[in-house]
């Protein structure tokens, strides 16, 4: 007697339970690899947008006509030109407040940065904690679906009274598949965390580093009056 150890073959022939967690891992897993495709474009979308306001930042020129440029593309804009408009909006508020004390207005710019730096933190994190879930759980999910499917097998073959190899492989078979399919939805969920956790953690460390570079322009400028530039 020969037996189809084929992937669907099995599944058909597994019980309710198991065909049930491998219909939810599957899921699990189309939409980690939809999460991971989504992070993916957004994150190089992020650094090419963060080199070109960089770029423009340390050209030279006038930090005002950034600020109306960051204003006026905010929602397109890159996490540090959005972070950067935080901070000129409220110096430029609090100057016209006629707040004579540097550091008072540094202190207010800082603020708005802080707060709007922990905003586009969060908004790069969306879906993270998804795919460390997915990682951490679904290699368990499979394995519950791989008990249960022995479980089913051993409860059958105690029926029968003579058992052979022949007779138990199908069944162990189809039981091993969902712990075969659990890991095929972890591994990617866990390889994509692990990088774009390292990815988002040099964007935020280089954001910061930026606020605290234009923290020191500011506060060269919160003295004077006039127009703004950073060019020495």
């Amino acid at each position: 007697m020969t037996h189809d150890f084929s992937i669907l073959q099995l599944l058909r022939d597994a019980s309710w339970v198991v065909q049930a967690v491998v219909l939810l891992l599957v899921g699990v897993s189309i939409a980690s690899w939809a999460a991971i495709f989504r992070k993916i474009f957004t994150l190089k979308r992020v650094q090419r947008l963060t080199d070109a306001f960089e770029r423009d930042f340390w050209s030279g020129g006038s930090l005002q006509e950034l600020y109306l440029a960051a204003v006026k593309h905010a929602r397109d804009g890159s996490p540090m030109e959005r972070i950067f408009a935080s901070g000129m909006r409220e110096f430029q508020k609090l100057r016209e407040r006629r707040m004579a004390q540097p550091d008072a207005l540094l202190d207010g710019a800082r603020r708005a940065m802080r707060a709007a730096y922990q905003r586009e933190l969060d908004a790069l994190e969306v879906n993270l904690s998804f795919l460390g879930s997915v990682g951490s759980v679904s290699p368990y999910v499979g394995l519950f679906g791989t008990v249960w499917g022995i479980m089913h097998a051993f409860t059958g073959l105690g029926s029968m009274t003579q058992v052979t190899l022949a007779t138990v492989a199908p069944a162990i078979a189809e039981a091993l598949v969902a712990t075969a399919i659990g890991l095929f939805a972890a591994i990617p969920a866990v390889v994509a965390y692990n990088r774009f956790a390292h990815d988002i953690d040099r964007l935020a460390n280089r954001l910061e580093t930026f606020i605290e570079e234009f923290s020191n322009i500011l506060h060269r400028h919160a003295g004077t009056a006039g127009g703004m530039s950073h060019g020495g």
